[in-house]
């Protein structure tokens, strides 16, 4: 370990070895950065652990938890002095810690995070489900979470999937609030701001997070985030109340009433055709500006409207919930 240059661990909860750690070690490995440790948390103990030679990679076995409690237990066997999380689909750039560094010898922050961009292999549907977030229909507002923003910026929110935060003061909040999951990022930084610390946004810090593979697997993460994002929107409205997370639920509730309005009006049919008719247009504009290749536009408006849907009546369900206990992944 270089004294001169900053420790950092990189914490990856996962269920089980798979084929997204087989190609995100070697790229973690070969940064242009050597003070670093990896430290992996699988459910079960592995015989023989891919890497499991390497001293810069430690295995710890957490049980079947959920993957707030694993980065917990995680940052507890941790050396190094910042935290660097990232999912088991993710995978960083060469630069990721070397540019890390520089932010946190030159700004007073707590934590920094990045954008997560789709990987130029992933399948039609990826790039797709990675478009969807990319729009503005889609990211409502935050697509600056899945490609570079045009600056840097202070934020109050920001996913684990590329989060890099100071141990110090990650202890100092008591780590992530394990009832939740997913959501325990959210709670996080807000327990983060509220004690003063800040988080910055720098477009510069990228990793690269494989999409959802099919529809159903892309709704049902879309349905999770609606849940919590809705139960979070009256527990902790200081982060979650905001008007880009209830429209969803506005557009499913308008369409239902005016659908069942329309058994009784041709005219009131003729406004929802209309309208509906102006939604997919300018979905399929937003799209537009991103991409040109038929394949994914479709791909793209389709998933766009149906995880409108599926968030907005999960939003719906958060809201009406009186706790929500955390998932296993």
């Amino acid at each position: 370990m270089e004294k001169n240059k900053i420790l950092f661990s990189i914490i990856i909860p996962v269920k089980e070895f798979n084929d997204y750690l087989k190609e995100s070690i070697p790229k973690l490995l070969a940064m242009d950065y050597s003070n670093y440790e990896i430290i992996i948390l699988p459910n079960t103990p592995c015989k023989t652990p891919p890497y499991a030679r390497n001293k810069k990679i430690r295995v710890v076995a957490s049980g079947k938890v959920s993957p707030a409690i694993k980065r917990d237990l995680g940052a507890k066997e941790s050396k190094g002095k910042y935290l660097a999380f990232i999912d088991d689909d993710a995978y960083p750039e060469k630069n990721w810690l070397k540019i890390a560094e520089k932010i946190f010898r030159e700004k007073k922050v707590s934590a920094i995070g990045g954008p997560a961009l789709t990987p130029k292999n992933n399948t039609s549907f990826q790039k797709a489900s990675g478009l969807f977030f990319e729009t503005i229909f889609g990211g409502g507002g935050m697509s600056y979470r899945y490609k570079p923003g045009k600056r840097d910026f202070y934020v109050q929110d920001y996913p684990t999937v590329n989060l890099i935060v100071s141990k110090k003061d990650f202890q100092d909040v008591g780590g992530f609030d394990n009832e939740y999951w997913p959501g325990e990022d959210t709670k996080f930084c807000l327990d983060l701001t509220k004690k003063g610390h800040k988080i910055l946004y720098s477009k510069d810090l990228i990793v690269y997070h494989h999409r959802r593979e099919n529809l159903r697997a892309h709704l049902k993460q879309i349905g999770n985030y609606g849940k919590h994002r809705g139960y979070f929107a009256k527990k902790f409205p200081e982060t979650s109340f905001k008007l880009t997370y209830f429209a969803p639920s506005l557009f499913l509730i308008g369409n239902l009433i005016l659908l069942l309005a329309s058994i009784f009006s041709f005219l009131v049919f003729s406004l929802w055709v209309y309208l509906i008719i102006i939604y997919f247009i300018l979905i399929l504009l937003d799209t537009l500006l991103l991409t040109r290749k038929i394949r994914l536009i479709v791909f793209t408006v389709a998933i766009t409207f149906l995880s409108h849907l599926f968030y907005g009546y999960n939003f719906l369900k958060g809201i009406l919930s009186k706790r929500i206990k955390s998932q296993l992944r």
